[in-house]
């Protein structure tokens, strides 16, 4: 289905005039795309239609929806209530995108999935990013068809020449999704989050609590026995001076407790913090993604991916099209540790996507000092100020900023390295307790949807929205009536 001219402005006017609390209410999941059928009992249905794709405007407001929208505020504290000084540069990036980040980290990327391929959208950081931000924020309801064309185009980088696919059945899809997910037509977006920056700067940002408040981090994979029993343990360990058989082991030996750097009272079990909060950003991209597709009058489905760690594979022998993702295999320990410790590890795509851990760093101590390097380094988020001074009235507020705000200590370095050592060491992965891409198993399929089928078995209400598209986006009609 081509757009013509008429259609396409209409349906950019029509985008931003819709009300938020309108798309709020409306947003539903609908499911049936163009194109399919399916064997639904009395709901049965055989579609006439071939499949029809997202036009690429329609695509790249989607693709453009998910990235960047400006410059971060740092409106928080340089000094804690008691007086103490308070870290005051926890964030990874200045530069704003779309969605709420722990630590504006931007961990999340997605993977765009259509009939042409797979795409990694990789949005630009830093002074990269800075002619994307040159408005605060971007004026897009100004932008053209072309406008949004290239902006996306300018993030997209081809991944496959193929559709993902996997057979139709358990163990890749679940239930009814493998009828009605990943259709010829459709467009899908699959967020992938990478757990190893913000997983090494969390760390560092507790490692900088102030004297007494720091915790102590320890393992709780690595033994399975009874709690009485890692008490015994545990204490006769600390008389003696020694902890590796001590199952809930103080991650970077007794010196950090020795020396009162960390409070051992306050226990930071990393099974529990498991991605460290790094993984909450991809929600809430998807829930955005949703309410745009509900504004453009497209389906929308967030629902069961192919599951992971299939849908990172690509093996044809096997009939799998996933991501390409290198599997980098666990050290085998006994006991085994619980998954994902234990597992194969998704630590990149070569060259495209990779996660800071080997093989991708020469060691963890580089990882480390790569953070470091990345926030306080020239063209760190705090060492430049051409993109850390974008946001402020007056440039010299910032630079004094920076200036009086805290940094990490060399001890909470130290202990950094010697947790994230500690990791890969033991397990021969970085990190274990979660995976170093991760993802939450769960997609958006974005469609143009089988308007006969609503028409024929759902009340008009259902899909108003949807219902207009073609005519507002496509300058055609309805080809079938409202009492079909």
């Amino acid at each position: 289905m081509e757009n013509d001219n008429g259609g396409t402005q209409n349906g950019l006017a029509e985008l931003f005039e819709y009300p938020f609390m309108s798309c709020l209410t409306e947003r539903r999941t609908r499911r049936v795309a163009r194109g399919t059928s399916i064997n639904a009992g009395p709901l049965s249905y055989t579609s006439p239609n071939p499949p029809d794709p997202l036009s690429k405007l329609e695509e790249a407001i989607l693709v453009v929806s998910t990235g960047v929208t400006g410059i971060s505020t740092h409106d928080g504290p340089l000094i804690r209530p008691d007086g103490v000084p308070e870290l005051a540069t926890p964030f990874l990036n200045v530069i704003a995108r779309s969605a709420s980040s722990a630590d504006n980290c931007q961990a999340t990327v997605f993977f765009m999935i259509n009939d042409d391929g797979i795409f990694l959208i990789k949005q630009p950081k830093g002074r990269d990013a800075i002619p994307m931000v040159k408005d605060l924020p971007p004026r897009w309801a100004d932008w053209k068809e072309q406008d949004w064309i290239a902006a996306a185009d300018a993030v997209k980088v081809r991944v496959s020449n193929h559709r993902l696919d996997f057979p139709r059945d358990y163990p890749y899809y679940l239930g009814w999704n493998a009828q009605t997910s990943n259709r010829p037509g459709t467009t899908m977006f699959l967020p992938v989050v990478d757990c190893t920056w913000q997983y090494i700067n969390a760390i560092l940002i507790l490692a900088s609590e102030p004297d007494g408040k720091r915790p102590l981090f320890i393992d709780d994979f690595r033994s399975f026995h009874p709690s009485g029993f890692i008490e015994i343990l545990a204490w006769l360990g600390s008389k003696l001076g020694f902890s590796d058989d001590i199952p809930y082991q103080p991650i970077g030996g007794l010196k950090w407790i020795r020396n009162k750097f960390v409070n051992k009272d306050y226990a930071a079990p990393l099974g529990f913090g498991r991605a460290l909060r790094t993984d909450y950003e991809c929600f809430f991209a998807m829930q955005n993604l949703m309410l745009v597709g509900q504004a453009l009058g497209v389906g929308g489905w967030i629902h069961g991916s192919v599951f992971p760690p299939y849908i990172y594979q690509t093996d044809p022998s096997k009939g799998w099209y996933g991501l390409g993702f290198r599997m980098q295999e666990s050290r085998k320990l006994k006991p085994t540790p619980p998954v994902p410790a234990s597992q194969p590890n998704p630590v990149g795509i070569d060259g495209i996507l990779e996660g800071l851990c080997p093989p991708y760093v020469k060691s963890m101590d580089e990882a480390v000092d790569r953070v470091v390097e990345s926030k306080y380094g020239p063209r760190g988020n705090y060492g430049d100020q051409a993109v850390f001074s974008l946001p402020y009235r007056n440039p010299r507020n910032a630079e004094e900023y920076v200036r009086e705000g805290t940094q990490y200590t060399p001890d909470a370095i130290a202990y950094g390295k010697d947790i994230c050592n500690y990791i890969y060491d033991t397990y021969g992965r970085f990190p274990a307790h979660v995976d170093t891409f991760y993802t939450p198993g769960m997609w958006l399929q974005f469609s143009h949807l089988e308007m006969e089928y609503y028409d024929k078995f759902f009340d008009p209400r259902q899909y108003t929205r949807q219902a207009k598209h073609d005519e507002v986006w496509h300058g055609q009609g309805r080809t079938v009536s409202e009492s079909a």
